[in-house]
């Protein structure tokens, strides 16, 4: 857990993402709301398609549009509106005050480039009162930081040449490269074994010391929550649905869905003979179904959720819930 400021960091008001493919429109993001403070770590949960990535990538408008379409009437770091940004302004906040980890390294890095120079590439870029050999010094600077050993040596080498968790190392090194004041980490540990994972995060943890930055971390591990964040955002269908401290979350959840994903963890401090998975699937976002979207797998659900949907109410203690009977889950 994390010190934090009061000071507002990123603002997101009412942001929805569609994407137009042909006769086909997909309802990806719909209507979330999301602030971040300074220095605060923010995990963003939920079942793959629930619209975490998709609202991480509206931040620093890394969607192509078209086929995407996003709108907000909220989008702001530090007081600035992102969407008023020309493209290079954004490059001047890409990899700036605000790093990027992405899900796969081997995808995001440069398959012709060495790390060590795509590393100082992104110092030069935002820092102009460096020269080229000083930027070099800085990625093997970096390197070190994050663990890579004899980073002088691989430095020179390519990403095809770094395993899959160093890979995942330069990826952190060059998204703390410039100071920044948000971390964004898109699912950092899903394609990486238990042991590297576990590495990875303490990395992950390191980096938000040695920097500051608030860190909005994108995952679908609820241990991972546990071990690393102060605040949960947790998404179905492309809409928050519930938002607590980690604290309040595991011990009292008030969203039927947190409940089910809660339910589906392995605990130490519970003895069960048997997980409970969510029954179903999440719902088609080219067809979302009326009234609550999760309603067609909830155990909890009466005629009024399958009409109409449950707006996110404060309930709270900076707690908020987007389901009919939250009281009733408190009880």
């Amino acid at each position: 857990m994390t010190e934090q400021s009061n000071a507002q960091l990123l603002k997101i008001e009412d942001l929805t993402v569609e994407f137009h493919l042909d006769d086909l429109v997909v309802h990806a993001v719909d209507g979330v709301d999301l602030e971040i403070n300074e220095g605060e770590i923010v995990a963003v949960v939920g079942e793959s398609g629930s619209g975490k990535t998709v609202t991480a990538m509206s931040i620093l408008r890394l969607l192509r549009e078209p086929p995407a379409r996003v709108k907000a009437a909220t989008l702001a770091f530090r007081g600035q509106d992102l969407q008023a940004l020309s493209p290079r302004q954004l490059r001047a906040i890409r990899g700036g005050p605000v790093g990027m980890i992405f899900q796969d390294p081997m995808t995001a890095l440069n398959p012709v480039l060495s790390i060590g120079d795509q590393i100082a590439e992104t110092v030069l870029l935002h820092q102009a009162k460096r020269d080229k050999k000083a930027a070099r010094a800085r990625a093997v600077e970096l390197l070190q930081l994050v663990g890579v050993p004899d980073a002088a040596h691989r430095a020179k080498q390519y990403p095809h040449e770094f395993s899959g968790g160093m890979r995942q190392r330069a990826m952190i090194a060059m998204a703390i490269a410039n100071d920044p004041d948000l971390i964004i980490a898109d699912e950092p540990t899903t394609a990486l074994d238990v042991t590297i994972q576990a590495q990875v995060l303490q990395l992950l943890q390191k980096a938000q010391r040695e920097t500051g930055a608030a860190t909005i971390l994108i995952t679908h591990d609820l241990g991972i929550v546990a071990e690393m964040a102060d605040r949960v955002v947790v998404m179905y269908a492309g809409r928050v649905v519930e938002t607590a401290t980690v604290h309040e979350l595991f011990e009292q959840p008030r969203h039927p869905y947190t409940l089910g994903l809660l339910a589906s963890l392995p605990r130490m401090d519970t003895e069960t003979d048997r997980l409970d998975p969510i029954p179903g699937n999440p719902p088609n976002m080219a067809a979302p179904p009326a009234g609550c979207p999760f309603h067609p797998r909830c155990s909890l659900a009466q005629g009024i959720c399958k009409t109409d949907r449950p707006p996110l109410l404060q309930i709270g203690g900076g707690r908020a819930s987007a389901c009919h009977f939250h009281e009733e889950l408190a009880s």
